[in-house]
């Protein structure tokens, strides 16, 4: 198992293919939505691109995690097999150290730029998990969540409490309507 990509070996030998199995901690990833995740398979290919000193990495990452459903706030399984396509470009040239980069072309979006000519299998595997962990989670997509009255979950148990939700702002119509109805019986 080779856990670093040297663009230094892909210039002297060739493209190169990279493998490994890593268990990441909940601490690294700092994501509130992951509860627990498996071992992930990671395997990369990685060969010069069409720009000097630029390379590219496409692969699978494989893993397993526990993630909160954002309506129920239940833990799920969720298992998935992603593919990836990360290009690798120098650091340009910036004026201050702290300063960003901007991204000006939507080719662009899957550059990453690097100062060290060694990139760490383990940190693409940790990456590739905070890509697919979707903005709100699901337990399912008929997922009835909480109630918001007495937090009950929806999907196991059924509360009493009133689930008609009134806008106060339309209140002034409420008068309305009943005196049209009046006019309309009369």
């Amino acid at each position: 198992m080779r856990d670093i990509i040297s663009f230094d070996e892909i210039d002297e030998r060739g493209p190169q293919t990279y493998r490994g199995e890593y268990s990441i901690s909940l601490q690294e990833l700092d994501r509130e939505e992951i509860t627990g995740v498996g071992p992930v398979a990671i395997e990369a290919r990685a060969e010069q691109g069409a720009l000097p000193a630029e390379y590219v990495v496409t692969g699978t990452a494989r893993f397993t995690a526990d993630y909160l459903c954002s309506r129920c706030v239940d833990p799920y399984p969720f298992a998935t097999n992603s593919t990836f396509h990360v290009r690798f470009r120098p650091r340009p040239e910036v004026s201050a150290e702290d300063e960003e980069i901007e991204i000006t072309a939507a080719d662009e979006l899957d550059v990453e730029f690097y100062s060290d000519r060694e990139v760490r299998l383990r940190d693409l595997a940790i990456e590739q998990i905070q890509l697919a962990v979707p903005m709100k989670p699901l337990c399912d997509e008929g997922c009835l969540g909480l109630c918001p009255t007495c937090g009950a979950n929806r999907n196991r148990d059924e509360c009493s409490c009133d689930t008609k939700i009134v806008d106060e702002r339309w209140g002034a119509l409420e008068g309305i309507r009943a005196s049209l109805s009046r006019k309309k019986d009369v």
